[in-house]
């Protein structure tokens, strides 16, 4: 079932192009296009990306980290002050909607939420501030870095603004912002996607979903602007590193002709079994690499929240295994894979989509990247915490 279904979403997906704020009957085929996918999911309710053995239960429990929550509440309730009711209406969901689930990078998507296009300055600087109060320095530069290099993409197809501006990106708001009950707010746009639940003092910033084509602005209003390259240089200096037994052990694959993410959109309940090394058999060296790598993701987290997570990741690194698709050369296109069974790190080199009639050929290149963090075996979104939670109260 959870094939199949998935199955049908991406034909749907594979087959639908559009502008991103369309008119007339094209409009109408988008919004029919969205409602069909998003149809979908109540045909797959959320499990949770899993092992072929199932769910491995008893990885998250209800437990203060002694973080504040107090700034990301206070920053979501003067946001959401400062909308008009109609877009506050458009914006807020019960904290146990579908609407988590209905995110997607490719830019046709039709979004939910208010969208910073139609913000005006003072609604936008606190839509920032809940993400300034919620990420990390790294973390909303990162953000703001993607969105602008949209821009950059709009540039490069003939000042395309429609499709591809910094501007076209959607907040929405799962239930009410609050200091001991669940709540959470998610970012939705092309190349950016966060997600971040909040019950407590705790966090969960997953599904997290960041990259860009291009991902290096060699002209137009952001020139000079990149991101990903920390994420993909030690990616290929601890490949690199691993002696030569080992880094067999790690590369699955190594071709690399395709795009190699698994944990994208309508990806909630993948069965993925583990691939590559296993932490336990690295060196020293190679697990401090290992873990500066993973790290590097979660800190787009604020650093409180972000120690808290790595903990947890720690405590689960012998079980980490890490895989790798593609060539190591100092030019080489690739995939690799951290998996454990608290985290779940995506990075691959795309093939070119929007700036396709600027290279030659379809195969990945490195001015393309997609990135992707879950929490595997229940809890993106934080459902695990939820599920704890109403069983507490309820």
């Amino acid at each position: 079932m959870l094939r199949c279904t998935l199955a049908a979403i991406l034909a749907l997906l594979t087959t639908t192009t559009a502008l991103a704020q369309p008119s007339g009957d094209r409009a109408d085929r988008m919004r029919e296009r969205s409602r069909q996918i998003d149809a979908r999911l109540a045909d797959d309710p959320y499990v949770g990306i899993h092992g072929s053995s199932g769910i491995q239960r008893g990885l998250y429990r209800i437990e203060s980290t002694g973080v504040s929550t107090e700034p990301v509440r206070m920053a979501a309730e003067a946001f959401l002050a400062s909308l008009t009711e109609d877009q506050r209406a458009r914006t807020t969901f019960p904290v146990d909607d579908d609407e988590w689930r209905k995110w997607m990078n490719q830019h046709f998507y039709v979004r939910q939420g208010v969208g910073f296009d139609e913000m005006d300055e003072a609604q936008r600087e606190a839509a920032f501030g809940l993400m300034r109060a919620s990420l990390s320095a790294d973390g909303l530069k990162l953000s703001r870095d993607i969105m602008n290099l949209n821009r950059t993409l709009g540039e490069l197809n003939g000042d395309n603004f429609a499709e591809y501006n910094e501007w076209l990106y959607w907040i929405t708001v799962m239930g009410e912002p609050s200091a001991d009950q669940p709540w959470g707010w998610q970012v939705d746009g092309h190349h950016l996607i966060i997600n971040y639940f909040v019950l407590g003092d705790q966090v969960v910033m997953t599904p997290l979903f960041v990259g860009s084509e291009p991902v290096i602005a060699e002209s137009g209003k952001f020139k000079g602007t990149a991101i990903m390259q920390r994420e993909q240089d030690q990616g290929l200096a601890l490949i690199r590193s691993l002696p030569a037994e080992q880094r067999a052990k790690a590369i699955i694959e190594t071709a690399k002709d395709g795009n190699d993410n698994l944990g994208e959109a309508f990806s909630d309940n993948i069965v993925l079994n583990y691939a590559g090394i296993a932490a336990a058999e690295l060196s020293a060296e190679a697990r401090k690499r290992l873990l500066d790598l993973i790290g590097i993701y979660v800190h787009n987290m604020r650093e409180g929240h972000a120690r808290v997570r790595m903990a947890e990741v720690e405590a689960h690194l012998d079980e980490t295994r890490f895989a790798w698709i593609g060539g190591t050369g100092d030019d080489a296109v690739f995939y690799y894979r951290i998996h454990s069974p608290v985290i779940l790190i995506e990075f691959d080199h795309q093939r070119p989509v929007g700036i396709r009639h600027l290279v030659e050929g379809r195969a990945p290149i490195r001015q393309h990247i997609h990135a992707v963090v879950r929490t595997p075996n229940g809890n993106d979104y934080g459902k695990d915490l939820l599920r704890q939670h109403y069983e507490r109260e309820h």
